[in-house]
């Protein structure tokens, strides 16, 4: 085995973050532009959650939407990645808007906020999770009743089939689909997590 397929499955399922460089950078805004992405549900005072965050690219497009009454709690399971968010978030004038969070493989880890996020994001990642509906019903529970999740998975990467599969299960852990958004080089859908008497009043399937 040649010595970068070592490097590269080193930590399975976990993208190195030294590869992140290569598509976390400035010219990403050119197709990936956080403010618009998330305009139609982020607004200022919200907390947002970026689950995978990496370096942060779409963790400070958050920050500056939520103003300095809102917060962007950042989860990745690689320090370094966290690291280097902290430093990106100083110099753009972000970092007391965010809150980097360290989880594990299993766990997001933040309990503490069950039910208190606005919105969640989870970005090209969820694929590499070893456990899929289970990381998807966590998601679930930290959101709050009314509060929205965003799925973005890459396309070629990321087969039809699988991608529906991550839907599926959003949907069995109790998402609503709220619509599926154009994002470049991507499969994405965005889910409402319902009020309980919106979900008492949905007619039988």
């Amino acid at each position: 085995m040649k010595l970068s397929q070592k490097l590269l499955l080193s930590e399975p399922h976990v993208c190195p973050w030294w590869l992140a460089y290569t598509f976390d950078n400035p010219f990403r805004r050119l197709i990936h532009n956080p403010e618009k992405i998330f305009s139609p549900y982020l607004k200022e005072g919200m907390t947002a959650m970026d689950i995978g965050c990496g370096m942060g690219f779409f963790s400070i497009g958050m920050a500056r939407t939520v103003g300095d009454v809102g917060k962007v709690i950042s989860v990745d399971i690689q320090q370094k990645m966290l690291d280097i968010l902290q430093k990106r978030a100083l110099k753009t004038g972000m970092g007391h808007r965010i809150q980097p969070h360290c989880a594990t493989p299993n766990d997001i880890g933040l309990t503490h906020y069950s039910g208190r996020i606005d919105l969640a994001l989870t970005f090209w990642m969820v694929h590499e999770t070893p456990r899929i509906e289970n990381f998807v019903a966590e998601i679930f529970s930290l959101v709050k009743p009314g509060g929205k999740y965003l799925l973005v998975e890459p396309k070629g990467h990321v087969s039809p089939a699988l991608f529906q599969r991550i839907t599926v299960a959003a949907v069995q852990a109790g998402f609503h689909i709220l619509d599926h958004p154009r994002i470049a080089l991507s499969h994405a859908v965005w889910f409402e997590k319902l009020q309980q008497c919106e979900i008492g009043g949905l007619p039988e399937m």
